[in-house]
């Protein structure tokens, strides 16, 4: 039986399961809705750690069956995005006060992460609208 097989029917249990556990907790009283609200917790993180074990096994599997050099390329301009994106938050240029005052802690780091965070997004985006329009712009005169 392939992986997908496997994949598809542990999808089908896991909905049962999470169909079970919400209809449990719509018809219980309060107390009963709490604990199994927590067992529905507990239902997400197994779903959750099994689609990341699932998605680190097919990126493995075609990382490895494919061209790794692409990749490995691809992977490295990644990297430097996010190492610019570093490189050109200061982190320093946000007043803290009132964040520190109410007990938050904020402090330039953290501000620096965040600001390389909305860098490496505003970068990735830009390139993702630029590759669409030159796409566009392609196939309307290879016609």
């Amino acid at each position: 039986m392939g992986l997908y097989k496997i994949v598809k029917y542990l999808a089908y249990a896991l909905g049962i399961i999470g169909a079970i556990f919400a209809l449990m907790i719509m018809a219980g009283d309060a107390g009963t809705a709490d604990s199994m609200g927590n067992n529905v917790l507990y239902v997400t993180y197994v779903v959750l750690a099994l689609a990341i074990l699932l998605v680190l096994i097919y990126v493995l599997k075609g990382l490895f069956s494919g061209d790794v050099k692409k990749t490995l390329v691809t992977v490295g301009l990644f990297a430097a995005i996010i190492v610019i994106s570093f490189v050109m938050s200061s982190g320093s240029d946000l007043d803290l006060t009132p964040f520190t005052s109410k007990g938050q802690d904020v402090t330039e780091s953290t501000s620096r992460y965040v600001g390389a965070g909305l860098y490496t997004f505003y970068i990735l985006a830009v390139v993702a609208i630029g590759s669409m329009v030159f796409s566009g712009v392609k196939k309307i005169f290879n016609r």
